[in-house]
């Protein structure tokens, strides 16, 4: 594993130089899992976890490298790859983007951004390979941002910084993004720690695909462009220098929903994120809620829609080496269409999580983590299963670091 996870690093550290500054940094991980009862979505099933039916015992993760090189002090060269065992190449890239961001010495700072990144919407996943702090597995709405969401375009942002705080604007505008959407309509929300890779498809459930007449198994790519048109997204967050972080945002891809090649369709997909902190002493707590609708066009006269909303909140503590946290999640989805409302592609639920850390050194972490999920989806019957179903995955997580 160290020799792969190696070879990860030197491909995105670049070439030496003496004048240049570069680095890299990733891990490893190997799960010991107790899967859900039911089939996950990542084997055509509507299990809203990784992991469900067939995986249990020792699973391997991942394993994630992150390249940089500083070409000048200014400019930032930035690229994150991963191996992981269901995608459809052996390395994939989650991230790759140049940034300049000049230095400042006046109360306004500047930047400008450009390659494929995420969004700057969460507030859980802020480590490498777009992973969590607190726990393994993110909220419902920070899995949906990793698996339909990516940035292939270009982002500014511009900081006022104050006493007080830090008030930033941020603004951009993307493509290849238009099928963002299907996944949370066709198959509903997930709680998951796998992002998509850029070269990735992802496996539309398998009763989605007998609803609609067709036969599975079938994937969807979500990094295309159909109609030639750019979406956009902007944002405000305030950093208070007590402690609290406040933020909204406001995304569209601006998809024709009547786009389509082959059997891929655009999505036209917007919705309203608004995120807050606030840490004090050893303890911190998140919340985020989304709210937004996905539509498609398939034929004329016809179309569909996917109301969309989730919220969570999460408190974490750490002491040391240890960190602790619970998070509730609350998520659900309204499909109607020209002809009225479709239940079958509706659905509502919650879910918990509980996690445990330990980092006894700096190049490991074990982490604990118990992931319940009760949710109503009528799909479900389509192959069999009961509509309402209760999940629950434990996970032991051993994640080894390499600086």
């Amino acid at each position: 594993m160290k020799r792969i996870l190696s070879l990860l690093l030197c491909v995105t550290a670049g070439p030496a130089s003496a004048e240049i500054d570069y680095g890299a940094s990733g891990y490893i991980d190997i799960r010991l899992v107790s899967p859900a009862d039911e089939t996950s979505w990542l084997q055509g099933g509507l299990g809203k976890t990784r992991f469900g039916k067939g995986d249990s015992g020792v699973q391997f993760g991942e394993a994630v490298g992150q390249g940089y090189v500083m070409l000048m002090p200014e400019l930032l060269a930035l690229t994150v790859l991963r191996i992981e065992p269901e995608q459809r190449t052996f390395v994939d890239a989650l991230e790759a983007y140049l940034r300049y961001r000049p230095v400042s010495t006046s109360a306004w700072r500047w930047s400008i951004k450009g390659g494929a990144f995420f969004a700057p919407f969460s507030l859980e996943n802020t480590e490498v390979g777009w992973s969590s702090y607190w726990t393994i597995t993110p909220s419902a709405i920070n899995t949906w941002f990793g698996e339909e969401l990516r940035t292939i375009g270009g982002e500014g942002t511009l900081d006022w910084r104050t006493p007080s705080g830090t008030l930033q604007l941020v603004a951009a505008a993307y493509g290849w993004n238009d099928p963002a959407g299907v996944m949370v309509a066709d198959r509903g929300w997930t709680l998951s720690d796998r992002p998509t890779g850029l070269l990735d498809h992802l496996r539309l459930p398998d009763s989605s695909l007998i609803l609609f007449g067709e036969i599975p198994p079938g994937r969807t790519p979500i990094f295309e462009e159909y109609d030639d048109r750019a979406g956009w997204y902007a944002g405000i967050s305030w950093d208070d220098a007590a402690g609290w972080h406040l933020e909204l945002e406001r995304y569209d891809n601006l998809a024709d929903p009547a786009a389509h090649h082959d059997n891929d369709f655009g999505w036209r997909t917007k919705f309203w994120n608004v995120g807050a902190s606030w840490k004090f002493d050893e303890f911190t707590l998140l919340s985020q809620a989304l709210t937004g609708d996905t539509a498609i066009v398939p034929f004329a006269g016809f179309i569909s829609t996917t109301d969309f909303d989730s919220a969570y909140l999460l408190a974490g503590w750490e002491r040391g080496d240890w960190r602790f946290a619970v998070r509730g999640d609350w998520f659900q989805t309204k499909t109607r269409t020209t002809f009225g409302d479709s239940p079958a592609l509706s659905e509502n639920g919650h879910a918990l999580t509980t996690a445990v850390s330990w980092l006894p050194h700096d190049w490991v972490r074990l982490t604990g983590e118990l992931l319940w999920i009760e949710s109503k989806r009528d799909e479900r019957a389509i192959g069999g299963v009961d509509p309402k179903q209760n999940n629950t995955q434990v996970q032991l997580s051993a994640r080894f670091y390499l600086e």
